[in-house]
């Protein structure tokens, strides 16, 4: 995995008012840990150029499972 927890989506919104997708947990020794670059709290606005910013939950899951073995993030 890419080493961090996502809430969020229009269908389960983590911060009212807005729908988009949170990294809310990063894991210790994970790929997001070791980087450095990505903090919890942050949005996620892009995975590999698709946009997030309105999709549900599921649908994020998805493109994060999907994203490959390089993964370029716009946060």
């Amino acid at each position: 995995g890419l080493g961090f927890n996502i809430r969020g989506g229009v269908d389960m919104p983590h911060v009212e008012g807005d729908p988009g997708i949170f990294i809310t947990k990063i894991r210790e020794g994970g790929a997001a840990a070791l980087d450095g670059r990505l903090q919890e709290g942050d949005k996620v606005l892009e995975i590999n150029g698709t946009c997030i910013e309105s999709v549900n939950h599921q649908e994020a899951v998805r493109l994060f499972l999907e994203s490959g073995d390089i993964v370029r993030l716009k946060v």
